[in-house]
């Protein structure tokens, strides 16, 4: 069983007792969240689609940490004009733990 949820403007693909790795969301770790905005679900085969959301179908998972991920390089140059800038990201994730996907 599956099923797609849009968590934060994102949509993720969730299955029970799976990590996501969400961005940054509001909440302690060891806290529970629930997600309304299922799209989709299948269950041995009968696949649910929303119109634009299931009505009723919620995902439930609990916040384990809260981290930051890989380190992501901007590098820009100009050729021939000695013109070079280096910068660095990590973007700031939420690491989540799918317990339930009730219908």
């Amino acid at each position: 069983m599956y099923a797609i949820v849009e968590i934060a403007g994102q949509q993720f693909k969730v299955q029970e007792n799976r990590y996501i790795y969400t961005h940054r969301l509001e909440g302690e770790p060891d806290a529970a969240v629930t997600f309304d905005k299922v799209l989709l679900v299948e269950n041995e085969g009968n696949v649910t689609v929303g119109a634009p959301t299931i009505a009723g179908a919620t995902v439930q998972g609990k916040i384990l940490e809260h981290l930051k991920g890989d380190k992501v390089i901007v590098f820009k140059k100009k050729r021939r004009k000695g013109y070079r800038r280096k910068n660095g990201h990590r973007q700031h994730l939420t690491k989540i733990m799918i317990e339930k996907i009730a219908v």
